[in-house]
């Protein structure tokens, strides 16, 4: 049994979880009622660290128990099976840690010698105690799902970009960032282009089942998809198109003869799900459709998609377009849609910002609110991935206080995310980047101490992925650069060191 400083390694393991028993039995048997509200969320993140970080410990225990034949031994078939029966954990449960060690454990080749982890970046920021289980999990996903012809440099540089956003950003955000993340290794569709996609489209309904409800399924094409986005966010809007609200105002939200408090005091007693306001808005955008005779005189429906591209990506038509509901699709398609829209042309600065649009009075206008979508995409607020399509403009500096309606004080940010912004105790505040820095011109978000003591300023990268991507590729190129300096200077350090000695025996008699 190998030792450290004179005590075995049993040893050091009862110690350790000696002290952790009696941790949590000291905290169990604590009055938390007495805790003051400012430690209180200090006391929350504390925990979850610890406990994070003995998660990582759990996948080392089960990295020993497979490489020790352990379960076998025992009389299981598998790992899976052995801590269903010592840990009395569901055999979903099992199947999550065993699957989350063999990617984030420390495994060891037949000599003995540590191998790295296959997602180190994550497996550290767990051990860090940054990351929970669940943001693990997100990572694990989106790796998983990047296709084999991707090098595997890129696929290492995407999960240190998705395992540096999960130490600030909740799991969800992982995961959402990730299709971002997967559309962007594989810019023109060509491990899934137009073919693959017109294979797969489709909608299917099922048959009517006992309670006259037809299940539907399918996939749509991202040019479909784009044109149903602006239909849902207006019809679907909360408080629109309610059948069990007699109140309810019917069709399209933005229509001149929507009385807006009658659409307010419906949103306040709404209480659909999502789900079921996009099935009752579609219903109602159907009969709307069916009622108008258009069927009779147009073959499809028109394009209301605003989408958002780069110069460079027009030119070359490759790469990938964002529209203002937070959808992607490539940009052939995107080109196509383009030949039956309005062009609308937004032009920005260095920084990425649109140029000057000024306004004196408290709203914005319509072209700000358009330069804004192509600039920001969606709510500014960091970790929200709400679409352009469910902001509203927001001044970064208050109008009460002085704010000015132009270009460069406006950014969007969706309804919960606003009602954020206030001087009283948990309030956020937002100012614009300074001129120099790395985002300079966007929108900083200002979290309160509870979220953060520092009250570090926040950019929202959510609807901006390529911006991760090269953060991530300029600090893996500055770590290489610096491990080459290091391998440099040893080996000029050896060939000194070589050198004297040398020097040293021709003195010899």
């Amino acid at each position: 049994m190998s030792s450290i400083d004179g005590i075995g390694v049993s040893d050091q393991v009862h110690v350790h979880l000696s002290a952790i028993a009696d941790a949590v039995d000291g905290l169990c048997a604590t009055d938390l009622t007495a805790l003051p509200d400012g430690e209180l969320t200090d006391t929350l993140r504390r925990l979850e660290r610890s406990l994070r970080r003995a998660s990582a410990v759990g996948h080392n225990l089960i990295v020993e128990t497979v490489e020790r034949s352990l379960p076998g031994k025992l009389g299981h078939k598998t790992v899976n099976k052995l801590l269903v029966g010592v840990l009395r954990i569901s055999a979903a449960d099992a199947s999550a840690r065993v699957t989350a060690a063999k990617s984030l454990g420390t495994w060891h080749a037949l000599s003995g010698q540590p191998l790295p982890a296959d997602l180190p970046e994550t497996a550290a920021a767990q051990r860090d105690g940054a990351i929970g289980p669940d943001h693990a999990r997100a990572v694990r996903e989106v790796i998983r799902k990047i296709p084999h012809a991707v090098s595997s440099s890129d696929v290492a540089v995407a999960e240190e970009i998705l395992a540096d956003l999960a130490r600030s950003a909740t799991p969800e955000d992982v995961e959402k960032a990730g299709h971002d993340l997967l559309a962007y290794l594989n810019p023109d569709g060509d491990l899934t282009d137009g073919k693959d996609r017109k294979r797969l489209r489709g909608i299917r309904l099922g048959r009517q089942d006992q309670n006259l409800m037809t299940p539907i399924s399918g996939h749509l094409d991202p040019e479909t998809r784009a044109m149903l986005e602006p239909i849902l966010a207006k019809w679907a809007r909360p408080g629109m198109n309610n059948p069990d609200d007699p109140e309810s105002p019917t069709g399209d939200a933005e229509h001149p003869h929507v009385d807006r408090d009658k659409l307010a005091a419906a949103a306040g007693r709404d209480t659909r799900t999502a789900a079921q306001r996009n099935h009752d808005a579609i219903k109602e955008a159907l009969r709307a459709l069916l009622g108008s005779g258009v069927l009779g005189s147009h073959r499809g429906l028109p394009v209301t998609a605003i989408i958002t591209m780069t110069l460079d990506q027009l030119e070359h038509a490759t790469g990938v377009a964002t529209t203002a509901s937070g959808g992607i699709l490539p940009i052939r398609d995107a080109l196509k849609m383009a030949e039956r829209s309005h062009p609308v042309l937004v032009l920005f600065d260095h920084n990425g910002r649109p140029l000057h649009l000024g306004r004196s009075k408290r709203l914005a206008t319509a072209d700000q609110r358009l330069a804004l979508i192509a600039a920001d995409r969606g709510c500014t607020r960091p970790g929200c991935d709400a679409p352009a399509t469910m902001t509203a403009v927001h001044h970064v500096r208050d109008w009460s206080k002085g704010g000015a309606t132009d270009i460069g004080g406006l950014a969007l940010g969706c309804d919960a995310c606003h009602a954020l912004i206030h001087d009283g105790p948990g309030g956020w505040h937002t100012r614009t980047a300074p001129k120099g820095t790395e985002y300079a011109g966007r929108t900083e978000w200002i979290p309160p101490p509870h979220i953060d003591p520092v009250q570090r300023p926040r950019i929202n990268h959510r609807h901006h992925p390529k911006e991760l991507l090269d953060r991530a590729r300029r600090k893996a190129q500055a770590r290489r650069e610096t491990d080459a300096g290091q391998r440099r200077d040893q080996s000029k350090q050896h060939h000194a060191r070589a050198s004297a000695g040398s020097n040293g025996r021709e003195e010899i008699p």
